[in-house]
């Protein structure tokens, strides 16, 4: 298996290769045909810490392969961890500070949750005016099953004390120079919830390097930087954990903000849960159809509500047409949904989507803008041609 350093190496001698000049950091993101070991088609967004998109194309699936499963590091990728040596501590306010290997997390019973899994800044790119970070379009989420130990199993043995209010996951990767490590807490009403998992295991194979092996926290339902990968140490804490990565990182404003608008900490919360999106894997944007009958499809999501409907229209949104839900359907992963299409006429069309959930949110026709570009779930649309 080639390592992330081999990679950027092999990506540097590319360029040198081609006679370009700017420092590798600065002019990765062109290099589109430089392709990741065992993550074929997907879209580099940054190749310092690799992050990888998903194409919207590949989202027809309700399971998504692993190999297109997209990929966030906010650091360097662990070099390649020893599971014969891998420990994972529990430790802070509890009774019983308690050390597992992977054999004995192996013992615990084993449970699964199907979790559409979301970047936070999913959809950045389409922020207007534009924020700061990792330009993702749109392909930052991926529904899996993820499998191993409840963390509320674990706790119980380690016995959290009336203290315990929250929750910190630390992953074993590698901190470059000044960077802060990432380092996330969650409350402890969400970390003994049956559902959150040390996982080890993913579309029932073990995780690879790229997702966390040999364990990884799985927050269903919540914006993905509160699954930490590469996990190596759970601390419970009597209050939020502190750190770059909860304080300034993943905070929303109280109040939409405008663009030049100062916010002070204070008047900021947690990203926690996933709003409700959905997105249209086929047709492509740009497509050239020919006549004649189409099928529009795609995927919705709700975070820890269920997808109750998803409507398409294909007049600007004066008239709404209801789509018809795959019959796959879990508590925190996505949907699947499909609809008929006939177009009356030849000429250029815009194919726009809505979800609706449980708890009532509809998919707003803009998304609140916010200082991070976070949790972006405007209407989805694409643009394509009717040929004669």
């Amino acid at each position: 298996m080639t390592s992330r350093r081999d990679f950027l190496r092999t990506a540097s001698a590319v360029a040198l290769a081609a006679g370009v000049a700017r420092p590798f950091r600065a002019w990765a993101a062109d290099l589109s045909a430089v392709s990741v070991p065992g993550k074929d088609g997907m879209i580099v967004r940054s190749y310092r810490f690799l992050d990888l998109e998903t194409p919207v194309e590949f989202m027809t699936e309700w399971l998504t392969p692993v190999n297109h499963f997209f990929v966030r590091n906010h650091m360097f990728e662990p070099a390649k961890v020893d599971a014969s040596k891998w420990k994972l501590t529990i430790g802070g306010q509890v009774e019983k500070p308690i050390v597992f290997t992977l054999a004995d997390l192996e013992k615990v019973p084993v449970h699964s949750v199907t979790n559409a899994m979301e970047c936070a800044g999913n959809g950045r790119t389409l922020q207007n005016p534009k924020v700061p970070g990792i330009q993702w379009g749109k392909g930052a989420v991926g529904n899996a099953k993820f499998s191993g130990p409840s963390l509320k199993v674990l706790l119980e043995k380690a016995r959290v004390k009336d203290t315990g209010k929250h929750v910190m996951f630390r992953g074993l990767d590698e901190v470059p120079g000044k960077v802060p490590p990432f380092v996330r807490s969650i409350p402890l009403e969400k970390a003994i919830d049956a559902d959150t998992l040390v996982a080890t295991h993913m579309n029932g194979a073990a995780l690879t390097q790229h997702h966390g092996f040999p364990a990884r926290v799985i927050t269903p339902g919540w914006a993905g930087a509160a699954s930490c990968k590469w996990l190596t140490e759970i601390t419970v804490l009597d209050k939020p954990a502190e750190g770059n990565f909860m304080s300034p990182g993943y905070r929303m404003p109280n109040a939409p903000v405008k663009p030049d608008e100062a916010v002070k900490p204070e008047d900021t919360h947690s990203v926690t849960g996933l709003t409700v999106k959905s997105l249209i894997a086929a047709p492509s944007d740009t497509a050239k159809l020919r006549p004649g009958k189409q099928e529009i499809k795609g995927v919705a999501w709700a975070g820890e509500a269920d997808i109750t409907k998803v409507e398409i229209s294909t007049d600007g949104g004066s008239s709404w047409n209801l789509t018809e839900l795959g019959k796959d359907h879990a508590k925190y992963a996505w949907r699947l949904w499909s609809y008929a299409w006939k177009p009356a006429k030849s000429g250029d069309y815009v194919i726009l989507s809505r979800a609706t959930d449980s708890q009532g949110r509809i998919q707003p026709e803009a998304a609140v803008w916010n200082p991070s570009g976070y949790l972006y779930n405007a209407y989805d649309q694409v643009k394509v041609h009717v040929q004669a």
